[in-house]
């Protein structure tokens, strides 16, 4: 399996973000990279370890940065 991740696993993994979609091992560029990307929004997370870190902090590509979070209002 592609990172070293169970494919059942793999499966049930999604992107995070308000508008996300299923994962794919790689990038766009590199589909041997050590990264999942979002089918919906194109989010790259990384893989470390062969555990993915699928934190929107540590995301990279996608949508602009002030589309990535919804806004929240205090109260």
């Amino acid at each position: 399996m592609p990172l070293g991740l169970d494919a059942d696993l793999l499966e049930i993994l999604a992107c995070p973000a308000p508008d996300h979609g299923a994962l794919r091992p790689g990038t766009p560029d590199d589909p041997e990279a050590a990264a999942l990307t979002c089918t919906v929004c194109g989010r790259r997370y990384p893989v470390t370890d062969g555990i993915p870190v699928l934190l929107l902090s540590e995301a990279t590509g996608g949508p602009p940065e002030d589309a990535a979070e919804p806004d929240l209002q205090k109260g």
